[in-house]
């Protein structure tokens, strides 16, 4: 039997499953719409389609580094409880591995194979929806390399090797002992983890960021009344100030709050005995952008006591 788009479109609409795998239910069951809804359901792709609408928020941020690179990926689920699974944190440290391969690309990554499976990544992940029975997302994955040093990671809230809440990746360049670099890089991490800067340095900044505080430190330093070259001078000032809390080098080193993290780059350079250059650094932390559904328990309840 011919296999038309508007079967593939029905059976879309009645379950939520992508279109390739619709066209392949109806093929597998000759047209026949309702073995196709009962093919897929039993592949657990139906089951996945009907909870994909369900915020997931929760989950586990993970970590995994080979070499002289290292990848980062966050996958989410609906509840918390979720992420003491064993099996969901299995699924994240496989991805976790998987995404070394392709660079953090998450469209490649999703197509990927899975660590010791003949499956996709994406397929796995729906397995997991089947078994576990709830939503999850592969929402956003990252990876640093340098061609010699390290790239440090750092996991905060760690449930787990590897997995938690927070995670860092940290990429220094350097000819001197891996070793030494990765665990200097790692203090960098932890910094990274606690103060959360908006990029590398000065020059990373988005520029809508720097133009939007211009903006705003200027309406305040004319409320002083004072002249435009004074104004100008101390917006200046503020903008140095901004940027001393929003950029990593910049940044007073938390470890050693009497220098920035800059300054701290270098006093390890010349005790390592080689160049050290901070190259870059991801930070996930899981959920944020991320709009959950708020709950009032007490509603819930109370709606349930007078039902």
């Amino acid at each position: 039997m011919s296999i038309t788009a508007a079967m593939v479109k029905e059976l879309r609409e009645k379950t939520g499953v992508g279109m390739m795998d619709c066209k392949a239910a109806l093929t597998e069951t000759n047209g026949d719409m309702e073995a196709a809804i009962d093919w897929l359901r039993t592949k657990g792709l139906a089951k996945a389609a009907k909870k994909a609408d369900r915020v997931a928020a929760e989950g586990l941020v993970g970590v995994a580094s080979e070499g002289t690179k290292a990848a980062v990926v966050e996958l989410n689920s609906e509840t918390d409880f979720v992420a003491r699974n064993e099996a969901f944190q299995a699924l994240i440290a496989g991805t976790s591995q998987a995404a070394l391969a392709v660079d953090g690309d998450l469209e490649a990554l999703a197509s990927s194979t899975f660590p010791g499976s003949s499956k996709s990544v994406s397929d796995t992940i729906k397995d997991a929806i089947a078994t576990i029975g709830e939503n999850m997302s592969l929402r956003r994955s990252a990876a640093l390399s340098v061609s010699s040093g390290a790239v440090a990671t750092y996991v905060h809230s760690a449930i787990a090797d590897n997995l938690g809440k927070i995670g860092v990746l940290v990429a220094l360049e350097s000819e001197g002992d891996a070793a030494e670099v990765a665990a200097f890089g790692r203090k960098i991490a932890m910094h990274v983890a606690a103060t959360n800067p908006l990029s590398l340095g000065v020059e990373d900044l988005d520029q809508d960021v720097v133009e939007r505080e211009r903006q705003i430190f200027s309406e305040q330093a004319r409320e002083s009344g004072k002249p435009e070259n004074i104004i100008e001078k101390m917006v200046e000032g503020r903008l140095r100030k901004f940027y001393e809390e929003v950029t990593l080098t910049k940044q007073a080193f938390v470890i050693d709050p009497d220098n920035t993290v800059e300054q701290a780059v270098e006093a390890f350079a010349k005790t390592l005995g080689k160049p050290v250059k901070l190259t870059g650094f991801v930070r996930y932390a899981l959920g944020e952008g991320i709009e959950k559904e708020q709950t009032d328990f007490a509603a819930e309840v109370a709606a349930a006591v007078g039902s």
